[in-house]
């Protein structure tokens, strides 16, 4: 698999492209620090660069990191304050957590605000909001009156309940019955940060959160299953996060999540082939044509590839074109070279 060229590392350098995440960073010999793909610091001559896989190669030879990009943590991470907090909403979906009670945590209000707008789109009392409207939306489908189910959350009048349902729903809470909720959770990886979205039937999205067709997808999802999606606690979004840890760790090669991936007929027989691909191989778009028996139908295959919506799990990246060249993948050409890369050195060092 041909790697990354330098000089298609260097141009990568400024952009502040996150497509590049957990592919390399910049060791600058003139100043002895070493940064990130998309550090937004002077780009350094070329002469002057070094470039590494991992940021202990860049350590283990002498370069110290960066305090403008923080290239020694995982791009996107969660820190842990914010990881307790969610998880104690989680918990307890009724809890409303206000600025004063940040304070007794020792938390600044504004740096949690700051970061639920960068990474969710949203203000943090906007979440907890949606958090419990989520258990309102369980309460009531499973046969809980209105009334009671909004004085359980915490509304102290009707109208307000009935206005938060009609927002997020787009109907009353008495129609609400047959709407359906897409969990979603926010995770990061090697590559850079994942949304994983699930149903009580499966997993049915893992993206790359600078996928450029994202906001596309979550239509469609939304579309085919009558849904809203909202954060909230589900089985396979916990499942997902484990598993795909473990993949980016060298130690898995299957997954065995279930999935649920609503689509055209063609397009579930096209995703059902893909999983066949084997870890550590590749295929062409005719060939995978031809094993649907239909080698004139590449172009609607390749289609079909890219309306896949769970990354990684259903390995549209192990698609290539017929000459060996790396062609069409929604989280960037250089993550699919990346993963094509990581799969081929780890095939033989799996159980």
């Amino acid at each position: 698999m041909k790697r990354i060229s330098f000089e298609e590392k260097y141009n990568v350098i400024g952009t502040k492209d996150s497509f590049y995440e957990g592919l390399f960073v910049t060791a600058v010999k003139s100043t002895g620090i070493f940064c990130r793909p998309s550090c937004r610091a002077k780009k350094p001559k070329p002469e002057n660069v070094i470039f590494y896989n991992t940021a202990t190669e860049a350590i283990k030879n002498g370069f110290r990191p960066c305090k403008i990009c923080k290239s020694m943590e995982k791009e996107g991470e969660t820190p842990e304050y914010i990881k307790r907090i969610i998880k104690e909403l989680l918990e307890n979906p009724y809890l409303k957590i206000k600025d004063y009670n940040l304070r007794q945590k020792g938390i600044e209000p504004s740096q949690i605000r700051r970061w639920f707008k960068k990474n969710h789109n949203m203000t943090f009392h906007s979440y907890q909001r949606m958090l419990r409207i989520n258990q309102a939306y369980s309460q009531i489908k499973r046969g809980d009156s209105v009334t009671d189910t909004a004085f359980d959350i915490g509304y102290n009048s009707m109208s307000g309940f009935n206005d938060g349902i009609r927002n997020i729903f787009g109907d009353s809470p008495r129609n609400i019955k047959n709407k359906n909720v897409i969990n979603i959770a926010r995770f990061s990886t090697k590559l850079g940060p994942m949304y994983a979205s699930a149903t009580d039937k499966g997993l049915c999205l893992l993206e790359f959160t600078d996928r450029r067709m994202l906001e596309t997808e979550f239509k469609d999802l939304r579309k085919r299953l009558n849904a809203v999606i909202l954060p909230g606690k589900n089985k396979y979004l916990d499942q997902a996060q484990k598993e795909i840890n473990s993949y980016f760790e060298g130690k898995r090669k299957m997954f065995s999540i279930k999935l649920h991936t609503p689509g055209t007929e063609f397009q579930q027989v096209v995703w059902k082939k893909l999983l066949d691909i084997p870890y550590g191989k590749t295929l062409s778009y005719l060939e995978q044509a031809k094993k649907l028996n239909n080698p004139k139908a590449v172009r609607a295959v390749a289609n079909a590839n890219g309306q896949n919506r769970i990354a990684i799990i259903i390995p549209c990246h192990r698609v290539i074109g017929s000459d060996g060249s790396l062609t069409g993948y929604g989280g960037g050409l250089s993550r699919k070279k990346w993963l094509l890369d990581f799969e081929l050195e780890n095939s033989g060092m799996i159980e």
